[in-house]
């Protein structure tokens, strides 16, 4: 024991002499000699109790505490519900304010239901100072921790339920550890696992020493592990800041690294082992922002290459990130985003906005590879299954993640650059909840007319199930087709539509290729450019008249159109395709297959006056989505239709349709039934008989019904057999 200075225990001897002598004489301080008796009595209990807590700190400061070892084991072993040992030295005291507690080989047995031999906690000597006033409100505080050669096994169980630091219940709490002021930690280690996020991290943490120049009693840290099969290293530390700082903050620095992925922080805490009320700048760049997300165990659509800043705030259990900025490709992006931790499930809430986007970058949102379209472009949207080009994305909802979070984004784009439609104004709400994930409302100014969808993709049991319901308004065509050849000058025609299809799957193949609903694009009263609709005039004589005659120019009238399918199985078969102008009108049949992407439509145009040279004959649209035919062959109609694909034009080979027919048939049509998107049963005559000569919901055929020849025979069962 070491030897106390003699003018303290002097002071002591005095002290105790002076309390015995007064407690036994019964003497009472003068301003209470003529108080009542209940006072005096009050006053002499005083004293003891002063003398008793006086007495006992006394003993346990020459004693050390070392004597309170046994009780402390039995107390800690039956609050933490498992064996806590002291093999070496152990101290419990008053010094002479702050409660010193001092344990060496200290160690705190691992759950049960670990099966593990390793300690939760080990540590070859824990010396500390503890703010005693603090405790009486349950709040732990370290003025001071020196901490030699610890390990710390930390692990959640497969179902991330329970943890092995949450004693006495079976709900796992967040990690939370006490405040530090003051640190100095050597030769310590920290492993931490969690199966449900596939995340396995060894942390060593060490302190740094520096002179009164700089920062003293830092503690640095360093490791790594791997999150999801994804390796991933980091290092940084706390800076405790020096004599010329005030308020106890301390600085952060650290920088992790998995793959291409790169995340660094900086900024203060208010104390080594406290977040709340610490404030960061950030800095994240990789290949693929999902990536960075897979830290949060969040499931985000995967992203081209990105950089990205923030401010960053944590304060009442709120990760608060604002000033965000930086570019995900070519896009820009910017705004705030809040983590939280209601009823311990993480919840996003963000408001986020971009100038400009590019269209490419668009494509990984909705499954497409980004590291093929960073390589290709518009192309990388195209792969090839067994020789045949595909072109919808298969990348498929990460089922378990989306259900472990919920979400809230506002999110809002200037424009869209793409090379064939306008589109501008995009805004876009996403709510996700318990696996339920809304994208409603989102809409769009697009060329000229706006579209408006509701998107509801139902999680929260499998089969995943997706409800699209995609609403047009009357949009102008000479704006819309502009991209594709057609000119504004001469085109009055609008076109409206509708797709409500419902499927189910976990990718966008595999809902659309399931989907049953029906697909409906109405074209009002108005004029086309007649050199664009020409191209696919039948009546050869009037084409070349009017090709001579240089009136390629003039606008052709339609009365009214409509280009609609139903979908039955992922099967759309056309009902009807009709589009009424004063020349001819234009019928269709067949349909197309989102399971295979094959195309297999018979379109006619029947003039409405004589000519010499027409033939009357159907043209066919086949080939797939991405690569389409037509036949008879020509260059320009080729050209035209290989113009409405690619990236910006990807669920749909109507606009090739629209880009290449002519508008014709000998017959007039009621337009009633046309305008309000009725199906082929309810369309009439002129003269109020049925049409029986268009699509009616099932695929294309030649005049006669049967194959034009064999190839085409072989493309029609695959299409109806939907393979």
């Amino acid at each position: 024991m070491t030897p106390q200075p003699s003018a303290p225990n002097a002071f002591l001897v005095r002290a105790r002499t002076i309390g015995a002598n007064a407690v036994r004489t019964g003497w009472t301080p003068p301003f209470l000699a003529e108080r009542p008796r209940a006072l005096r009595i009050a006053w002499r209990t005083l004293i003891l109790a002063i003398l008793a807590l006086f007495l006992l700190w006394l003993l346990l400061y020459l004693t050390k505490g070392r004597f309170l070892k046994e009780p402390f084991e039995g107390i800690a072993s039956t609050m933490a519900e498992r064996e806590v040992r002291v093999e070496g030295d152990f101290q419990l005291y008053f010094d002479p304010v702050t409660i010193k507690f001092l344990a060496e080989d200290l160690s705190s047995a691992n759950a049960d239901w670990t099966k593990s031999e390793v300690p939760l906690f080990a540590a070859r000597r824990f010396d500390s100072r503890i703010a005693p006033f603090r405790l009486l409100f349950g709040e732990t505080v370290f003025k001071q921790l020196n901490l030699e050669d610890g390990h710390a096994d930390l692990r959640w169980d497969g179902a991330h339920q329970r943890n092995n630091w949450t004693f006495g219940s079976d709900d796992g709490e967040p990690l939370s550890l006490p405040q530090i002021r003051k640190a100095r930690i050597s030769g310590t280690r920290i492993d931490y696992a969690d199966p449900l996020l596939a995340l396995l991290a060894n942390i060593g943490i060490d302190t740094v020493k520096a002179d009164r120049k700089g920062f003293e009693d830092a503690i640095r840290f360093s490791g790594g592990g791997s999150l999801r099969r994804r390796a991933f290293t980091l290092n940084g530390s706390l800076l405790s800041p020096d004599e010329t700082l005030a308020g106890g903050r301390n600085r952060i620095a650290l920088d992790a690294r998995a793959g291409g992925t790169r995340l660094s922080l900086s900024g203060t805490l208010p104390s080594a082992s406290q977040i709340d009320g610490g404030r960061f700048d950030v800095k994240a760049s990789g290949p693929n922002l999902a990536f960075l997300f897979d830290f949060l165990g969040v499931a985000v659509p995967e992203t081209r290459q990105y950089r990205l800043s923030s401010d960053l705030a944590y304060a009442d259990e709120a990760w608060r990130f604002t000033g965000m900025s930086g570019v995900i490709g070519e896009s820009d992006i910017a705004g705030t985003m809040t983590i939280t931790m209601p009823e311990n499930r993480l919840m996003i809430d963000a408001d986020l906005a971009s100038k400009s986007v590019d269209i490419i970058d668009i494509g990984p949102v909705i499954g497409y590879n980004p590291e093929r379209l960073d390589a290709m472009g518009g192309a990388g949207a195209i792969t090839r299954v067994n020789g045949a080009p595909r072109l919808l994305p298969d990348a498929p909802l990460r089922y378990e993640a989306v259900q472990r979070f919920d979400a809230h984004i506002d999110y809002r784009a200037g424009t869209i650059r793409n090379d064939h439609v306008p589109v501008s104004d995009i805004a876009l709400t996403l709510d996700l909840d318990h696996g339920n994930l809304q994208l409603s409302p989102l809409t769009l100014s697009l060329a000229g007319g706006k579209l408006a969808a509701d998107i509801g993709i139902d999680a929260r049991q499998r089969p995943v199930r997706t409800l699209y319901d995609i609403r047009l308004s009357p949009t102008p065509m000479g704006r819309l087709l502009a991209g594709f050849g057609v000119s504004e000058s001469g085109t009055t025609g609008t076109l409206a539509g509708r797709i409500r299809l419902n499927g189910i799957g976990e990718s966008l193949r595999e809902s659309l290729s399931t989907s049953h609903g029906r697909i409906a694009m109405v074209i009002p009263k108005g004029t086309m450019w007649t050199r664009n609709a020409q191209l696919a005039e039948l009546d050869i004589g009037v084409f070349i008249q009017k090709m001579f005659e240089d009136k390629l120019e003039k606008p052709v009238e339609i009365n009214c159109g409509l280009v609609a399918f139903t979908v039955r199985d992922g099967v759309a078969a056309a009902d009807p395709v009709l589009i009424d102008t004063s020349k001819n009108v234009i019928l269709g049949r067949g349909g197309f297959s989102f399971r295979t992407e094959v195309i297999d439509m018979a379109v006619r145009a029947d003039g409405k006056k004589f000519s010499l040279f027409s033939g009357q004959s159907p043209v066919g649209i086949d080939g797939y989505f991405a690569e389409p035919g037509i036949d008879p062959i020509s260059g320009d109609l080729l050209a035209r239709a290989g113009a409405g694909i690619g990236l910006g034009v990807i669920a749909s080979p109507l606009a090739s349709v629209v880009a290449f027919v002519d508008i014709g048939d000998a017959k007039a049509a009621d337009c009633g039934p046309v305008l309000s998107g009725a199906r082929a049963a309810a369309q009439r005559t002129r003269g109020g008989k049925p049409r029986d000569d268009f699509g009616n919901g099932t695929p294309a055929k030649s005049e006669d019904g049967s194959a034009t020849d064999e190839q085409k025979k072989e493309q029609r069962d695959k299409f109806l057999r939907g393979r």
